[in-house]
């Protein structure tokens, strides 16, 4: 579908469907002064049958408003030919098959009029908005194009091309002016009002998803190849715009651009079922009035969130005192075991080298949180029962004694409006006598808490191969409470399914230890005098008898990792990574994997420092290698082309690569002396790429020059 101004002075032809979206449209660009041309042959949701009845029932509609239309039956071409200006169109119908019934003539009557349709006016109107330097058009996909949906292969194949067409319009038509965006709505139509309950098709009515179309046909609107998925961002948390009993307007969408666009807290839903229950829940909020107090004028007042009275009180000093038991109770809640003589140093009071690990800083600093100091803060009347951990960071400064009384000094260091929720930095210093030894930021996420007009991000927060994994244990979450987390969602299956969770699930700061034990055996010979700081995202609960696997690599003295459920794949910490003092040295597992292709990719490591810059201005691409042996995965790097720099580690990488390749280290070293052409290895089965298998092409800037390779 596309959607399009041709001049500023805003004069609007609308080719559409009228049965939802196409008819909210049509009311809104004619409410707004546009004149407005409704073309609807009049089909059903099969592309059958012919009426003039709609068209004429949506422009008496316009004209009561007292705006100006006109109806049109035929096609696209006389409407261009009869006015000169540009379309705003969308065509919908569906023949929906499960893929083994799908005839050519339902895929290619689908494509014709989604894809083939959209393509040719959009041509016709092209040259139009290159002539008077202004355009703007929107293709409508869907979710079933972003995620797929079953019996919809043809439909979902043609509403992702659009999405493709689009890119590639914006791109084009950049120095034209001409900007164009995708939107994937979710509204109640005559396409979907037998497969939704009516209660939800009452509440995705078509004319929310106007405002938006509105403002993105603006000529003030400098929005350019974004893809939108109506009611929602598709991977940010996004604005509800929406309010109970009150209307929706452009106005609101502009003024809540930057909330829309923050991809700070982003999601990313993995089907269209995940996508419709994110659906379900901010509907939810809308129901509630939640986001109510982001649009009115009266400031905090209206809040239960005051950042300028919380900012900066000080908490109530908190003491800690143990013993050796604490720290092996921690060592044990973290998955430490007597069967791995390592561990032994950590829960055996009479070992010669007892030691705490240095996670444990963070339960006398809890303290400070879990006492009830946060109430106690003038400017934050939360409901504390709607608290999540969302980050953590750790600094050490010393080593943790292995008993004592520890004191904390904790202080409100920032608030953060997220919409959905508030963010709470809160800064805990933690002193063994006078003597600073560790200092957390604990940052936390109280839900439907925001929405009180805050800034969006805060300058006070922290910033943020190998492959470990361990079995949790399925009654970890009742001994790691044991260090002083006392939260019901931990233990109590009520509780726990008060805040949606099947069970209670594991502390997260008790995966944050099982990383950092990870990290600190592999990297620092779990030498505790090396571990610098520690910091973590929360992202994705773990229930008790998951694996826990860590993903690690190297940079400096920075270790980064990613930990996720190794059942699932479900990344549960990210944007994480551990500092090891400038004395330490990677272990001896992280030196290289006695592969021909180390050798190789330690000049590659040379290379990228020697031109980086000029490598990443010239390739922009993140590459992933699988090196095997024998069948089996030996070794992973990373060519990362993309950002600063550039760089290269071991070990695979924490976000999506654009290409990943799998090769024998044999084949991988014939391709590199120039014995073994890339395509026939391609071709042949032996070298295999996964993601967009043209920028692969750009490797021969690294690879080149095989006699210093």
């Amino acid at each position: 579908a596309i959607y399009v101004i041709i001049n500023i002075i805003i004069v609007v032809v609308i080719v559409i469907f009228f049965a939802g979206l196409g008819r909210e449209y049509a009311l809104a660009f004619g409410e707004r002064g546009a004149s407005v041309v409704v073309n609807d042959l009049g089909g059903d949701i099969k592309g059958g049958g012919k009426s003039s009845a709609a068209a004429d029932k949506v422009v008496e509609e316009i004209r009561a408003k007292g705006g100006k239309a006109v109806a049109n039956y035929g096609v696209y071409k006389h409407l261009m030919l009869n006015l000169g200006c540009g379309p705003c169109l969308c065509f919908r119908i569906l023949r929906d098959r499960s893929f083994g019934r799908t005839s050519d003539q339902d895929w290619d009557l689908i494509h014709r009029v989604h894809l083939r349709g959209s393509f040719q006016v959009t041509r016709a109107a092209w040259n139009h908005m290159k002539n008077q330097k202004f355009g703007r058009i929107i293709m409508t996909a869907s979710a079933a194009g972003i995620y797929g949906n079953f019996g919809q292969g043809n439909y979902s194949a043609a509403k992702l091309g659009l999405l493709g067409l689009s890119n590639t319009l914006a791109i084009e038509g950049r120095k034209y002016n001409i900007h164009c965006n995708t939107i994937a709505p979710t509204a109640g139509s005559r396409l979907t009002e037998t497969v939704m309950p009516p209660d939800l098709l009452e509440s995705l009515k078509a004319e929310y998803v106007a405002p938006l179309v509105l403002w993105l046909c603006h000529e003030q609107c400098q929005e350019n190849g974004s893809l939108f998925e109506v009611i929602r961002w598709e991977r940010t948390q996004g604005a509800i715009l929406r309010h109970k009993d009150q209307p929706m307007t452009p106005e609101s969408v502009r003024d809540r651009w930057d909330q829309i666009c923050d991809f700070a807290d982003a999601t990313k839903p993995a089907n269209i079922q995940e996508s419709l229950q994110t659906l379900v829940e901010v509907l939810s909020k809308v129901d509630e009035g939640q986001g109510l107090r982001a649009n009115r004028t009266s400031g905090v007042a209206s809040s239960a969130i005051n950042p300028s009275e919380a900012v900066g009180q000080v908490l109530p000093e908190m003491t800690y005192s143990y013993t050796h038991i604490e720290c092996i109770l921690y060592a044990l809640g973290v998955g430490m075991s007597t069967k791995d003589a390592d561990h032994l140093k950590f829960l055996y009071e009479g070992h010669e080298a007892f030691t705490c690990l240095p996670t444990f800083g963070v339960i006398p600093a809890q303290c400070s949180m879990f006492n009830g100091g946060l109430s106690s803060i003038p400017g934050l009347n939360i409901d504390f029962t709607r608290l999540l951990h969302g980050e953590q960071y750790l600094e050490l400064y010393k080593p943790l004694p292995t008993s004592g009384t520890l004191t904390s000094r904790a202080s409100i260091a920032d608030i953060v409006d997220k919409g959905s929720g508030a963010v709470i930095l809160l800064d805990v210093n933690t002193y063994n006598g006078a003597e600073l030894i560790c200092y957390n930021q604990f940052s936390v996420f109280i839900v439907g808490a925001g929405g009180f007009g805050g800034k969006r991000n805060s300058d006070k927060a922290k910033v943020i191969h190998h492959v470990f994994w361990m079995l949790t244990s399925l009654h970890l979450e009742s001994l790691y409470r044991l260090s002083g987390d006392w939260n019901p969602l931990h233990i109590d299956p009520n509780f726990a399914a008060m805040g949606g969770f099947k069970s209670p699930i594991l502390h997260g700061l008790c995966s944050f230890g099982f990383a950092a034990r990870h990290v600190l055996k592999h990297y620092a010979n779990n030498d505790v005098t090396r571990f610098k700081a520690i910091k973590v995202r929360f992202v994705k609960p773990v229930f008790p008898g998951q694996t826990l696997q860590t993903e690690m690599w190297r940079e400096g003295n920075r270790i980064h990792l990613v930990c996720k459920v190794k059942e699932t794949a479900a990344v549960v910490l990210s944007g994480a990574y551990i500092d090891l003092r400038a004395d330490a040295g990677p272990s001896a597992g992280a030196t290289g994997t006695g592969l021909q292709s180390d050798l190789v990719f330690a000049e590659i490591g040379r290379r990228i420092k020697d031109v980086g810059p000029e490598l990443v201005k010239k390739v922009n691409a993140v590459f992933s290698w699988d090196i095997t042996k024998g069948g089996q995965t030996c070794a992973q790097w990373t060519i990362d082309l993309k950002s600063g720099s550039g760089s290269l580690h071991q070990g695979p990488y924490a976000g999506k690569a654009d290409v990943t390749l799998t090769v024998s280290d044999d084949d991988f070293m014939q391709v590199v002396l120039g014995k073994l052409n890339p395509q026939q290895a391609f071709f042949g089965g032996k070298l295999k790429v996964k993601g967009n298998i043209m920028l692969s092409q750009k490797l021969e800037s690294i690879l080149k020059d095989y006699a210093k390779l």
